[in-house]
């Protein structure tokens, strides 16, 4: 199960816009950070110094990386629910 989400935007991101309907879609409750709203680039790079790219994709106060590595996670968790779903049916 995934935990606690937040993610790191800017404005017209596509790849932001993709993260946030995904998990929409997954109905996973995050919050979001936007850019010079809620913080300063000098403020991500000081707590995520790896992040290179947006989204930031954070779990449970991890730094997971952008949209792809949320997409993975997430078909993941969807996998493995999937497979306890069908086990019970055994």
């Amino acid at each position: 199960m995934i935990g606690s989400v937040e993610i790191y935007t800017k404005p017209d991101c596509p790849y932001c816009t993709k993260a946030k309907h995904l998990l929409n879609t997954m109905s996973i409750a995050f919050s979001e950070q936007k850019l010079s709203v809620d913080f300063t680039r000098e403020f991500l790079m000081d707590k995520y110094p790896h992040a290179k790219s947006y989204p930031v994709v954070v779990i449970d106060g991890f730094h997971i990386g952008g949209y792809s590595q949320l997409a993975e996670k997430v078909e993941t968790e969807f996998d493995k629910t999937t497979q306890l779903l069908n086990e019970g049916n055994i």
